[in-house]
């Protein structure tokens, strides 16, 4: 199944759930267990082996550059755009990998089943949370380099950049 849409896959699996149980009833539910964990398997290997397509990655790359010319641009309001944008990133590049969820923090979450060393990058989303919530966050040269840092650790381990 490597390579076929979700849509197909999910279809597949209908399809393939109804002709196990119609078998399930006649030979019993050993084999049908089996059956469902092999194409449980199969679709989990598509999942985990899902990579970014290659205008994906060029746009990400390019998109990568910019976050690192803002962070290191002279100004405060440079250094925030930059956290704030490397964090759309990263929900992009979450996003691209079918990784469930309605907000990023959601996304993480979920992605830490597969890449634990992403709780890393919790601390540069909360940073980022501040510069949006609150008016008044002062973001110092060395807190925004840490998070960019952190984002691109996490971008890096995602095979994003």
């Amino acid at each position: 199944m490597r390579g076929l849409p979700l849509p197909l896959i999910m279809t597949l699996t209908i399809d393939l759930a109804s002709l196990i149980k119609g078998i399930g009833l006649l030979v019993g539910g050993g084999m049908v267990l089996g059956v469902l964990l092999l194409l449980f398997g199969q679709v989990r290997r598509w999942f985990s082996s899902r990579k970014f397509a290659a205008h994906d990655l060029a746009a990400m790359r390019g998109r990568w550059r910019e976050i690192e010319a803002m962070a290191h641009g002279a100004g405060e309001m440079q250094r925030k755009l930059a956290v704030i944008e490397a964090d759309k990133l990263l929900d992009l590049a979450l996003k691209s990998l079918y990784m469930s969820g309605n907000t990023l923090g959601e996304r993480l979450k979920f992605a830490e089943y597969k890449y634990p060393e992403l709780r890393a990058v919790w601390w540069a989303h909360k940073v980022r949370n501040q510069l949006a919530h609150e008016a008044t966050f002062h973001l110092e040269a060395g807190v925004a380099r840490r998070a960019i840092a952190e984002f691109r650790k996490a971008l890096q381990r995602l095979g994003a950049i």
